[in-house]
């Protein structure tokens, strides 16, 4: 790997791209610390201290590992890369149920652009939901657990209230805009996928904060323990992420006019991990519900449905919580597998450009054959899922029950950061390949 970036930076044009990356990503984090017009930073910092010294947990977390810490000083890029996330992945479901979407999305590259067209939209109207809900939390204390009712994030000023606020969700979209723009530029003229290398800054930038302050929880042999879980978790990691199932198939010789076609041997790679880390943030948001509801619903009597969910279902170190959040990815790593994965489609592309999976009849059954590998290695798929989500959990559980809240590598972060250098060092491997560097791959 280190060879394959030595050689990149030896060929100029791939140079430019590097350095063409690494100056959008300096914008990117410039942005990403700039406040929005209204917020007082100072206070920010004030809540920022007070909800480090309590217990993090909930949705707000990983929205800010997303956004490299840039969510709760709701700075201008404080929305980050996650509504145009969540667009795509509205997008990609609905291509199943809406007929025209499918339709699109067989038309090629000009139907794609336009499923692109429609995720930037559908972006920016996130981007407005979700900046004035964060707004809104922001004022109410909720955003910080009611922890910085001294500290008022957004203070009252010469301006009508309303129009603060207006400058505030307007300047938060716009945000997402930019930070939109940003990605496509890395796609087009940099390395890498744009919005994955933007995904993979905000989480590298929390990494010496958090770590830090594991150091300082833990002592020296706590630091030695996370950095030694550290190094297993990113080994099974790269190990299971490549790993693949491949279905031989082979073409038969066709007569096209005077040419003669097929006769080849390829294989379909079907991933271990077929569904990323979807399934992983689906069952974040869902295990967020419960303590949203109990933050709405808090009152000095509560009842024993109230307690129930507090005990149970609320708390990220109880045993229940983990089993419930393990089982949620497992069922959502199926139902996404299921829904980005169709057997049928591909046995009949197959049957209708003559290939087929040796000792297995074009049709049917080869999309049964499909259906059943993919249903037999999705479980070891959701199960590996499932063990990197809540391993930290476990460990930190048994040291400290809070401690593990502040742990950067946990299952949504490690897939991420794992998945994107490996596709980044994979485009810059095939880049060169093509300027015929011979050899640096040994």
């Amino acid at each position: 790997m280190l060879s394959a970036f030595i050689s990149a930076f030896k060929t100029p044009d791939l140079r430019k791209k590097i350095f063409f990356t690494l100056f959008i990503i300096a914008i990117y984090r410039l942005g990403a610390s700039l406040p929005s017009p209204g917020v007082a930073y100072g206070n920010v910092q004030e809540c920022m201290k007070l909800l480090e010294a309590g217990t993090q947990n909930g949705v707000f977390t990983l929205l800010n590992l997303f956004s490299g810490g840039a969510l709760m000083s709701l700075s201008v890029f404080a929305l980050g890369i996650m509504p145009y996330i969540t667009a795509s992945i509205i997008l990609q479901l609905l291509t199943v149920v809406i007929p025209r979407l499918e339709q699109l999305r067989k038309e090629g590259q000009s139907g794609q652009a336009k499923i692109t067209q429609y995720t930037r939209y559908l972006t920016l109207g996130l981007a407005v939901l979700q900046s004035s809900a964060f707004v809104a939390l922001a004022r109410s204390g909720q955003l910080f657990q009611n922890q910085c009712d001294q500290f008022p994030i957004v203070p009252p000023t010469s301006l009508p209230n309303w129009l603060t606020l207006t400058m505030l969700v307007l300047t938060m979209t716009a945000g997402t805009g930019v930070v939109m723009w940003l990605g496509e530029l890395i796609t087009d003229r940099g390395v890498g996928n744009g919005m994955s290398v933007l995904i993979f800054t905000s989480i590298a930038a929390r990494l010496p904060a958090e770590g830090w302050q594991i150091l300082e929880t833990q002592q020296f042999w706590g630091f030695v323990g996370v950095i030694a879980l550290v190094l297993i978790i990113i080994t099974a990691v790269v190990y299971i992420e490549q790993a693949q199932r491949r279905i031989p198939v082979q073409y038969a010789k066709r007569m096209i006019g005077r040419r003669m076609y097929g006769g080849t041997s390829t294989y379909i790679p079907m991933k271990v991990n077929q569904a990323g880390v979807i399934p992983v943030i689906f069952a974040s948001s869902l295990m967020y519900l419960p303590r949203l509801g109990l933050d709405f619903a808090r009152s000095d009597n509560p009842g024993e449905v109230y307690l129930f969910i507090e005990r149970y279902l609320a708390q990220p170190s109880s045993w229940s919580y983990i089993a419930l959040y393990g089982v949620l990815i497992i069922f959502f790593t199926y139902f996404y597998v299921s829904i980005t994965f169709n057997p049928v489609e591909i046995g009949e592309n197959m049957r209708k450009y003559g290939g087929f999976v040796p000792g297995i009849r074009p049709g049917k059954p080869t999309s049964d054959y499909l259906s059943f590998i993919q249903n037999r290695i999705t479980l070891p798929g959701s199960l590996y899922l499932a063990i990197i989500a809540v391993l930290p959990n476990l460990f930190f559980i048994a040291l400290d029950s809070e401690a593990y809240q502040n742990f950067p590598f946990g299952g949504t972060a490690v897939l991420i950061m794992v998945g994107v250098g490996l596709e980044t060092v994979k485009q810059i491997e095939s880049q060169l390949m093509q300027r015929s560097y011979e050899g640096f791959l040994r």
